[in-house]
């Protein structure tokens, strides 16, 4: 049941039994065009870019990026020329990912994974710069202290809905958990569930990132790495089937990449008594549906 316009009720029965409250915020539906997390961790850089007279976006991605949609996506609607910075070689026709970013209007460059690992190095950027700018760059992923901006504008927007102990959320880079991070008040703590494999190392990145946009390392939030289903873009046929039933349920569709294992593990923490009794969570929808259509092109309809 929606209680506002983004915020959904989920009354699980291992829920209930364990005195929890638990919802779901709907940030694939705040914006249709550009949803989820991409669309907040892209506001200020946008802003950005434009301040600094920029008319051209580059940024890097695998082949079924959510975040190379996005840019794409968000290079039409505010009038930006994309280039995207592909893993991986050409082989024949695009995915429909990277078939959705060349309609978007995002011409696609592709690295081989040996030159993509450079993606970090200042030399490689100023080669890239060189290459195919001059242009604004957006990491992989969309992750910096800009991105960390406009994720924290989030946890107020929850808060503004309704008082919660703690926050959930998918973690692939780790900037959206620590964006969330920057924006909470008081006793609220947050959870990350991560889609990688030994996805503990994230936590030193969480840490450097929150510290290079606010100068704090924050303590009140833990990452739950036992739910990555083998790895990232790896599943099983449980994951799957929770996804049907989820949806089924609630009437709300997962992702296999993030989204279905956030809310898995989510609930197998309320029923482990991860969370106090009387404790309102609120998992983040942080959209990805996009991704369905490479997944099928895959994986068949699973």
């Amino acid at each position: 049941m929606l209680i506002s316009p983004f915020l959904q009720d989920l009354p699980e029965p291992v829920a209930t039994a364990r005195g929890v409250r638990l919802l779901l915020w709907r940030d694939d539906l705040v914006s249709p065009d550009l949803p989820g997390n991409k669309a907040r961790k892209l506001k200020y850089n946008l802003l950005e870019a434009r301040r600094l007279g920029h008319g051209q976006l580059l940024t890097f991605g695998g082949a079924y990026s959510n975040h190379l949609a996005a840019v794409a996506a968000a290079g039409r609607l505010h009038g930006f020329g994309t280039t995207g910075l592909v893993r991986g070689e050409a082989a024949g026709a695009p995915n429909p990912t990277l078939a959705r970013c060349a309609a978007d209007g995002m011409a696609l460059r592709y690295l081989d994974r040996s030159t993509y690992r450079r993606r970090a190095e200042p030399d490689f950027l100023a080669e890239m710069q060189a290459q195919f700018g001059p242009a604004y760059l957006l990491p992989e992923g969309g992750t910096n202290a800009l991105a960390l901006k406009g994720m924290a504008e989030l946890a107020a927007e929850i808060r503004q809905q309704i008082g919660f102990a703690a926050l959930a959320v998918a973690v692939g880079t780790g900037g959206t958990l620590a964006g969330l991070l920057t924006g909470l008040r008081g006793p609220e703590t947050a959870v990350g569930v991560t889609a990688l494999k030994n996805g503990g190392f994230l936590k030193d990145d969480i840490d450097a990132l929150t510290r290079a946009a606010t100068g704090q390392v924050f303590a009140n939030y833990a990452l739950a790495t036992n739910y990555h289903f083998g790895g990232y873009a790896k599943y099983s046929a449980d994951l799957l089937a929770f996804i049907r039933q989820f949806e089924d349920r609630h009437g709300v569709l997962l992702d296999p990449i993030y989204t279905g294992k956030l809310l898995f593990g989510v609930l197998d923490l309320i029923g482990q008594g991860y969370f106090a009794p009387g404790s309102t969570v609120v998992a983040v929808h942080t959209g990805g549906l996009q991704g369905w259509a490479g997944w099928h092109a895959r994986f068949g309809s699973g």
